[in-house]
């Protein structure tokens, strides 16, 4: 009797850890805001692009920062895989 109540502790406990980690990756794998702030951004970066160039070297930095903002949101999905 011990053995399956101890069995069945185990099984329980298993369980528990296994649907907790499904939880966790679900969670971290589903990144909705993230990914359209990266099609946002990549949107932004492609209206720049065909912006007409004479801003005084301000249309220049914002692309520049438009993709480091595009790499950073991209470092931030892939850590949170």
């Amino acid at each position: 009797m011990r053995n399956i109540v101890k069995k069945g502790l185990v099984a329980a406990g298993l369980a528990a850890v296994l649907s907790t980690g499904v939880i966790v990756g679900r969670a971290t794998a589903d990144q909705p805001h993230m990914h359209n702030a990266l099609d946002a951004l990549k949107q932004a970066r492609a209206e720049l692009e065909m912006s007409v160039p004479d801003k005084g070297g301000h249309r220049v930095n914002a692309i520049e920062a438009t993709e480091r903002a595009i790499r950073e949101t991209r470092a931030g999905i892939d850590y949170a895989r």
